[in-house]
């Protein structure tokens, strides 16, 4: 079963794809505090990682940075998730950046496709 890292500070959004994910066929760990990402990492190597760009105090996108720039993260697949629509092509050009970009709110399939998309091509 392909593992799926969540990370969003709002608990609900967290819920609705832990939901949707489980349904899909993935195990889902979830992470409402991006200060506890590599924590998280190291402990469940997740396939692939949802990314909230608004961390609260955090900006996802120097999280998804620090995580393409490691050795043992790198090839982790990651999909930003944001309610800020104009950042998208930005997110996606920027070095270090996600694989992937998914506007809030989220069609669900859409989602789906995109994770699956990624997890096929890292495989």
């Amino acid at each position: 079963m392909r593992r799926i890292l969540a990370v969003d500070d709002d608990k609900d959004i967290l819920e609705v794809l832990q939901y949707i994910l489980e349904e899909s066929g993935y195990e889902v760990e979830t992470l409402s505090d991006g200060h506890y990402l590599f924590d998280r990492i190291r402990k469940h190597h997740p396939d692939l990682i949802l990314l909230d760009i608004m961390l609260g105090g955090l900006d996802g996108r120097e999280l998804c940075k620090h995580i393409k720039g490691m050795k043992e993260t790198h090839n982790i697949p990651v999909i930003m998730i944001s309610a800020s629509h104009n950042v998208s092509d930005r997110v996606l050009q920027s070095n270090g950046g996600p694989d992937d970009f998914i506007a809030k709110p989220f069609d669900i399939d859409v989602l789906l496709h995109s994770v699956k998309a990624r997890l096929n091509h890292a495989a």
